[in-house]
């Protein structure tokens, strides 16, 4: 009896040490602790070293030979042309500093690199331009204002410390330095959220926000002369959480003159313009979206490293990673899901250039009306209205599809909607067109020259030519029954 007493009365006066020295709860244990406001990646490293080591492999090369349509930077350095991929853009672009070069991206270390290398013309807007590319962003636009999003582009990257100069997207954008929980850094993303009226968030869904500060369209207000009147936004007006669709970023881009950002040379109409949609395609009800995975189950998988349990920093598509993230839902052998992936890929290719030399078709039945026009003779205009109409329709759909990053695979029903609806609108324009030119008294033969070489060839400060090689063609090869060699003037 005395030795249960013993213990009884042992068992309180740990229960009362436990409750006067323990806390009000457990708190783990921190190595040290990061500011606020740094942004520096290499400081966050020295208390994160396997991530910040995994997202500094961003700047290596991947295998060469893994993805059919989205190489990127492979170790064979080659940079891939855009507009040698997809000619037609290369027409439908002139104008516009995406017409002159417009590469496949590498990873997220090339960010600000890229663009001190490409054609000054795409970073004409100045420092409006880092909106997506350095974690300084927000805070820059909010202590200079309109000084720095006006700056022209080296004259803003000049304001930043010598150390972040080349720093692209990085672990202030998405972690708050407190406790490393989940955050965004974009101020257009902040305002495009509440836009569609969504304030509260699931982890899940953080994970998606994350990747969504720069893997969304925006646009860059500007003022009637085109200049820039403010940070970018994001055309989102009528959308939701799950639902922010292609007609409701029409009709956005198309509100006013303040989303008109360039003139296309060969109609000569003023133009809005589509980048990187990923979120807005993938959020569209994709079967991915609709199961709850987010961006960084399938981009930053898992990975064992020693010890210890990581998420992968190095940013890249699961295709180059042999589908190790698909495995944690998929059983299916590699070889099985990278068909799957390329089956996608194919069908998207075929309707994008179907799409694509429909738009461009239109587009240069424009130029001779125009050409006609310059001469006196009377078109339609009730007719011509209606085909610029199905053109602008037709032009953002084709526009968001094949800015899209993943060649339809983050929404295959959706993409395929998109490029059918963009091909339809087109197929409008043309015979809308066709039937004006007619009534006007002039000629036209059955198929338009294209001329692409015009296009394509001498671009920008780096004189840079099509490249026959890189040009992805109808993978059923249905699109040369519809624009043959000789049409396309390659």
């Amino acid at each position: 009896m005395k030795r249960y007493s013993g213990l009884l009365i042992s068992a309180i006066f740990i229960s009362i040490l436990l409750i006067s020295c323990g806390g009000d709860k457990p708190e783990m244990f921190k190595a040290g602790s990061i500011a606020e406001d740094e942004m520096d990646p290499e400081v966050w490293g020295k208390l994160f070293p396997l991530q910040y080591e995994s997202w500094s492999k961003t700047k290596d090369p991947k295998p060469t030979g893994k993805s059919m349509y989205k190489k990127g930077w492979d170790k064979d350095k080659v940079v891939y042309d855009k507009l040698s991929e997809f000619p037609f853009l290369g027409l439908l672009f002139n104008g516009w500093g995406f017409g002159i070069e417009y590469n496949e991206p590498r990873g997220h270390h090339y960010a600000i690199i890229d663009q001190l290398e490409i054609d000054p013309s795409r970073v004409g807007p100045g420092g409006v331009c880092l909106a997506c590319k350095s974690p300084l962003h927000k805070s820059m636009t909010e202590k200079h204002g309109m000084k720095y999003l006006t700056a022209k582009f080296n004259d803003a990257l000049s304001m930043f410390p010598e150390k972040m100069k080349l720093v692209g997207p990085a672990c202030a954008d998405c972690h708050k330095p407190s406790d490393m929980s989940l955050r965004t850094n974009k101020l257009h993303l902040e305002n495009g959220l509440k836009l569609i009226g969504k304030t509260e968030f699931t982890r899940q869904e953080q994970r998606t926000l994350a990747c969504a500060q720069c893997h969304i369209t925006y646009y860059v207000p500007r003022n009637t002369e085109k200049k820039v009147a403010g940070d970018v936004a994001l055309p989102w007006t009528g959308g939701s959480w799950g639902n922010i669709s292609i007609e409701n970023i029409v009709k956005d881009l198309l509100t006013d003159t303040k989303r008109i950002e360039w003139k296309q040379n060969v109609t000569g109409f003023d133009m809005p313009f589509v980048r990187h949609p990923e979120f807005e395609m993938f959020t569209k009800s994709s079967v991915h979206f609709n199961a709850g995975v987010s961006c960084a189950d399938c981009h930053m998988p898992y990975q064992r490293v020693g010890a210890y349990k990581v998420s992968n920093h190095d940013v890249t598509s699961p295709i180059k990673q042999d589908f190790a993230s698909c495995n944690q839902c998929h059983t299916e052998s590699a070889d099985w899901l990278r068909k799957q992936v390329f089956t996608i890929q194919e069908r998207t290719l075929s309707l994008m250039t179907r799409a694509g030399y429909a738009n461009a078709t239109a587009a240069k039945l424009f130029e001779i009306v125009h050409q006609n026009q310059a001469k006196g003779v009377k078109v339609d205009q009730n007719l011509y209205a209606k085909a610029k109409e199905s053109y602008m329709e037709a032009f953002i759909r084709l526009n968001f599809v094949s800015a899209e990053n993943s060649t339809g695979f983050h929404n295959s029903t959706e993409a395929s909607r998109i490029l059918g609806d963009s091909l339809a609108f087109a197929g409008k324009s043309e015979t809308l067109l066709r039937q004006a030119i007619t009534q006007a008294g002039i000629k036209l033969p059955e198929k338009i020259n294209l001329d692409l070489k015009t296009y394509l060839n001498g671009r920008g400060k780096h004189k840079l030519n099509f490249k026959a090689d890189q040009e992805f063609k109808d993978p059923y090869g249905t699109q040369d029954y519809f624009t043959p060699k000789e049409v396309k003037g390659l």
